[in-house]
């Protein structure tokens, strides 16, 4: 099956772009083939239709009946802790990465270019003493050849 993630009542979804980009929101119901009247209580998002378009879904669900209130996805939203999960997730974190590096200063730039070079350096260092060590080792014994079965059993005859 090649998807896994559906849209449905109760998924957790991420907002790609928009106003409220960046944030958190569960589908409360589907209106049409385009939209979905959602509602974030937890993240500020208020409730309202939003093209599936701005939405990438996340594998989070929450059980509440389509059309719930605001505040039964409220309480569906805690009891599964989705926020705690989400920022387990290793989808959370790429984000808050490049949100942090979008955020460098030059300085800050600067010292992980430092760190970076310091570290190839150490690398490459232990590198090239296994490689030195590597070319001091005897070199391996070749195999004999055996002969072939045949040609052994074809003498024996004569």
């Amino acid at each position: 099956m090649p998807y896994s993630r559906f849209v449905e009542i109760g998924r957790v979804a991420y907002i790609a772009h928009g106003a409220d980009k960046g944030k958190l929101i569960a589908i409360v119901d589907v209106i049409d083939q385009n939209r979905a009247l959602v509602d974030g209580p937890c993240s500020g998002v208020g409730r309202k239709d939003m093209n599936f378009k701005a939405l990438h879904l996340t594998p989070y669900t929450i059980k509440i009946n389509h059309s719930a209130r605001t505040g039964t996805v409220k309480k569906a939203w805690e009891a599964a802790e989705v926020n705690k999960k989400w920022e387990q997730s290793t989808w959370a974190k790429k984000l808050a990465t490049a949100k942090r590096r979008t955020e460098l200063t030059d300085f800050e730039r600067f010292k992980l270019m430092k760190a970076k070079q310091a570290r190839n350096r150490l690398i490459n260092i232990e590198f090239g003493k296994l490689r030195k060590q590597a070319r001091k080792a005897p070199a391996k014994p070749k195999k004999l050849k055996k002969k072939a079965p045949a040609k052994a059993a074809a003498k024996g005859k004569k």
